[in-house]
Formats: C-alpha cells, structure tokens, sequence
C-alpha cells in the first residue's frame, strides 16, 4: 500500500461512484486496506459489481456494499446515498464523485444530445451527488466530497472538447463549493487521477508508459484528501499544468495534437508534453 496519511482516515465511511472499475475500484480497496469503517462501491455496472463486490466482502465482510446506480438520474443518486446513509448509521463521511468518461471526437460534428450526454455524466451526476449529500454532512457537522476532474481542465486537448468543457466546469463548481461550505465544515476538493492505465485507453495496456497504475492514483487522491488540498494532482504532470495552465508552450504541444489527431491518429498524446523526461 502506498499511502502516506491514510490511516487518519480510520473509521470512516465513504461512498464512491464509479466504483466497480478503475480508480474507482482502487479507491475502494485503498479505503477498505486503510481501514475505512465501511465503504459503498456505486457504479451502473451489475457485473462488475458483483464480481468485485463478492470479492472484496470474502475479504472484508460487512464493510463493504455494492449499489447499482446511473448517476445521470438526480433521483438514483439521492436514492443511492439515501442506502448508503442507511448501511452506514446515518453518517456518511466521504463522497467521492468518480464516476466519468473521457469523450472525444471533432467539434464540429457534436450534436446537442452529444453535449447533453457528456455533462449529465461528468458534471450533473457529481452535482446530484452534492445535492443529495450536503443535508447529510450540514447536518452531522461536517465531511468531505472529492470530486474527480482531469488534468484537462487545465490542459482542454483537442478532439476533446466535451471533455475538457465538462470537467473544467466540474472543477469551477467544486472549487466554488469549497468556499461556500468551509464554516461548516464540509471540504470539497477537486481531484485529478494524473495519467493512468485504465479502461480510458481502450485497453489499460495501451496507455503511455509513464501511466501510474489505479493503486498508485488512488494513493495519490488519498494523501491529498487527508490533507485537504484544494486542487489534488494525481501526478506531476498534472500539477506542472494545473499550475501553470497559461504557459505559452501549450499552443505549440495542443497544435501538434490537433495535426496528428486530424490525420487520424486520435489517440496521439505527446509524453512526456513537455519534451522531458518526468
């Protein structure tokens, strides 16, 4: 296990969405090794849950439940957190809304319903999970919800416009929200997975060779929620960007990506992006 901090967060309980696959499910097992008190796996995949859910409960036991929920529906979210509180005692401690994809294709051939489809899962599902939470944590006199954005809310790539619109606005409401309920003493961050082998890639094994595994992401997105950061970068690239999101650099790096991705090759990333080694 990777994690520095993590035991401070002993004994209490989380919700994750997006749970059964990926980051998501590393969460989940990072949580659960950092004893967690008891944890809620959300995800609309009933395979994965299953399999992953009777995995995990061989291990932990009642520590862990598995909900079937589409985060695109308000009224599913706030059911979901509603079990979740249920299974919990009535506390829920941590959200996590990890539930995303990263849609991709030319702009000039996205429709509306193509827009809509994006923003109900990368934006409107983490504000449901807000919406349904807050009551929760005002009530219970505090908590935490990280919401996972992408280092291409400070780096938009093209051919990826919903994407980077999406969770730039996804960063803009948590950063705001931050604000808003910091006497209650409710933190909200955003957090970036930083560049890692998952199902984002088609094939986990096609990802850049500098790709962190899930576990390691996971680590990552823990130690930064245990000390509260603001903005949580799952690696160094994304805090390089994150940081300094105006350099003039970009135009060169984002041009050469358009060019390759208008030739076809719509996967073509340039790592490093800066030309050096990380």
């Amino acid at each position: 296990m990777l994690l520095l901090e993590i035991g401070k967060e002993t004994g209490k309980t989380a919700v994750v969405t997006g749970g059964a696959s990926g980051i998501g499910l590393a969460l989940i097992e990072e949580l659960l090794e950092s004893k967690a008190a008891k944890v809620v796996m959300a995800d609309i995949n009933q395979d994965n849950l299953n399999e992953h859910g009777e995995r995990l409960k061989e291990q932990y036991g009642d520590r862990v439940k598995g909900i079937v929920c589409d985060v695109t529906i308000e009224e599913n979210v706030r059911k979901m957190i509603g079990e979740a509180a249920e299974f919990f005692g009535g506390r829920i401690d941590l959200l996590f809304n990890n539930a995303g994809a990263a849609f991709a294709g030319a702009f000039g051939e996205m429709t509306d319903a193509d827009w809509k489809i994006a923003f109900d899962l990368n934006f409107f599902s983490a504000l449901y999970g807000m919406r349904a939470v807050l009551p929760v944590m005002v009530k219970q006199g505090g908590g935490q919800i990280i919401n996972t954005i992408s280092g291409i809310a400070f780096v938009p790539f093209p051919y990826q416009t919903r994407y980077s619109a999406t969770k730039a606005a996804l960063n803009g409401l948590t950063l705001s929200a931050r604000a808003e309920y910091w006497d209650d003493n409710i933190k909200i961050s955003s957090a970036t997975p930083g560049t890692t082998a998952t199902a984002i890639w088609g094939d986990p094994k096609a990802a850049p060779e500098i790709a962190q595994t899930p576990r390691q992401s996971a680590s990552h997105i823990l130690n930064g929620v245990v000390n509260n950061k603001r903005v949580i970068f799952g690696d160094d690239m994304d805090a390089k960007y994150g940081y300094n999101p105006f350099e003039e650099e970009l135009d060169r790096i984002l041009t050469s990506v358009a060019s390759e991705r208008r030739k076809g090759n719509i996967g073509f990333i340039p790592y490093p992006i800066d030309g050096e080694e990380n």
